[in-house]
């Protein structure tokens, strides 16, 4: 089995917490996640903090801008593109200044390419998506972008080993040819497989570290994450319907970001404890069939998606929770 770039027993996020505090939430992460932080993405400060506009200001030489609340390609760089270059500045600043003794792998997160097509407007109207062209302009202005940026964060934490997760909640649509047009009475027409795979490993190539392909949606697509090179793939323990993919695919070696905890608790419920998710996620690899040592080491412990949506309480029990989590399971 390959070596993988996590200490064993790790636990992390998936990116996105509650709030408008970048401080607070980077060093709650920094707290609970010490063997693998992230970069704090906090969506609730509004256009240009969500997924999409945060990953369009990684674009180089493709400007955005918001129209009728929906992103959309412009001729030039304006207030909206200042707007997210502002916000993800303060927030490279609040990781350099937390994390600058920080020696260990860190992760920082975009949509993935294929996610951002299905999501950026042309000028012209419609989503990237049906322009094949315009897509690879998309994906190799990503590519570029993620590479200054992991750059970046190199030279902000020279310690650091940097570690990129890709998005992509979309792509089991894209795929499948379920993403509507604007009418909504018909859909995009579905991509293959090879050119899926194709234009994640552009952006795998290009940032020379390794990725982790993050889908929350059922029917992960594995063996396009596989083809693409990606280090790992984390997905939704919940949404797995049928084993024998990803059996295959951790036996040739991917690793596993095993989201297992629900981003919000059930009515009334407390959250899960560590020994609870460390069962979780030891039972489904037993259920694999592989041997109990190589669990701790191929496998990262996560909840389920990112964590907006959820109360600063249950946020900090669930982190607190996966990390000790990951360290049962290193323990065993």
């Amino acid at each position: 089995m390959p070596d993988f770039p996590w200490p064993s027993g790790a636990a992390t996020g998936l990116g996105s917490l509650p709030g408008t505090d970048i401080s607070e939430a980077q060093r709650l992460i920094l707290g609970e996640l010490p063997d693998l932080p992230h970069l704090a993405e906090l969506p609730d400060r509004g256009p240009g903090a969500d997924m999409i506009g945060r990953t369009a200001g990684l674009l180089v030489e493709l400007p955005v801008q918001l129209y009728v609340g929906r992103w959309q390609m412009a001729p030039r760089p304006g207030r909206d593109q200042r707007r997210i270059a502002d916000l993800f500045e303060r927030d490279l600043d609040q990781l350099t200044e937390q994390a600058d003794r920080y020696a260990g792998p860190i992760k920082v997160q975009a949509a993935g390419p294929w996610t951002l097509a299905a999501s950026l407007e042309l000028p012209i109207g419609g989503r990237m998506l049906r322009d094949p062209g315009a897509v690879r302009d998309l994906t190799d202005s990503l590519a570029e972008g993620l590479r200054r940026h992991v750059a970046d964060v190199r030279r902000r934490l020279p310690r650091a080993s940097v570690l990129v997760q890709l998005d992509e909640p979309s792509l089991p649509a894209v795929l499948d040819g379920h993403i509507p047009t604007e009418s909504g009475l018909s859909a995009y027409r579905a991509v293959e497989g090879s050119s899926a795979a194709g234009a994640l490993r552009t952006v795998v190539q290009a940032v020379g570290v390794p990725v982790i392909v993050h889908c929350c949606a059922p029917a992960v697509p594995l063996q396009v994450v596989r083809d693409a090179g990606a280090a790992a793939v984390a997905l939704d323990l919940g949404m797995i319907k049928d084993l024998d993919p990803l059996g295959e695919a951790l036996e040739a070696g991917l690793g596993l970001f095993a989201g297992a905890v629900a981003t919000r608790p059930a009515p009334g419920a407390a959250p899960p404890t560590s020994a609870k998710i460390a069962e979780r996620v030891s039972t489904l690899w037993s259920r694999l069939g592989f041997p109990a040592a190589r669990l701790p080491g191929q496998v990262v412990v996560t909840p389920a998606c990112g964590l907006a949506g959820a109360s600063p309480s249950y946020v900090r029990a669930v982190l607190k929770a996966c990390r000790d989590a990951g360290r049962r399971l290193a323990e065993v």
